[in-house]
């Protein structure tokens, strides 16, 4: 991962100018992080999938308003000068947090309430503690992530230990998503 050296953190307007040449980019306290883009893979992607789909089941089943379930490196301004602009694999997002966005950007500005990560091979281990360590300093409440080849899921809320889930147990969103559970294992399948 190479970061670069700027006089003046950049600001997610500019990180949006840069050119699109298969680097993946995110702003961290106006600091760009970048590195080659990540060639997903069929694990990967089929835990994508599939928590896009229980999560969607869940939402539809929730009384008005709702927010929205968003996947495939959802754009998240998760903090204003200096930004922090991520990319998250798979994100619920408040009706509230919705409500405030306009047609100016692609990206949603706020904190959502869950951030999902799916690891692949190339993640390091100070990039995947990086971003949960971002998530935690924005106060994302519930952030869950998913390691698709020891099939497990770590969960992280602000203020508490991180909980580990295995492929026999249920990961549930209670009390961020109420009524949301989910055994482990069928993401996998």
């Amino acid at each position: 991962m190479a970061s670069a050296i700027l006089s003046e953190p950049m600001t997610t307007e500019a990180l949006l100018a840069l050119p699109d040449n298969g680097t993946e980019r995110w702003l961290l306290r106006g600091e760009l992080r970048e590195k080659p883009m990540t060639v997903r893979n069929r694990w990967h992607s089929k835990v994508l999938a599939s928590m896009t789909a229980c999560l969607k089941v869940w939402r539809d089943s929730q009384p008005e308003p709702r927010g929205d379930v968003l996947c495939g490196e959802a754009g998240v301004r998760l903090a204003r000068d200096p930004d922090t602009t991520v990319g998250i694999d798979v994100v619920y997002v408040s009706a509230e947090v919705l409500a405030r966005q306009t047609d100016e950007t692609t990206l949603i500005a706020g904190i959502p309430l869950l951030a999902v990560e799916i690891l692949s091979p190339s993640d390091t281990v100070d990039e995947v503690n990086e971003k949960i360590d971002t998530y935690l300093a924005a106060q994302v409440p519930l952030i869950w992530i998913i390691d698709p080849y020891r099939r497990t899921a770590t969960v992280y809320r602000p203020h508490s230990p991180a909980r580990l889930v295995t492929e026999e147990q249920e990961l549930s969103g209670h009390p961020i998503l109420p009524g949301f559970r989910v055994a482990l294992g069928d993401l996998f399948r």
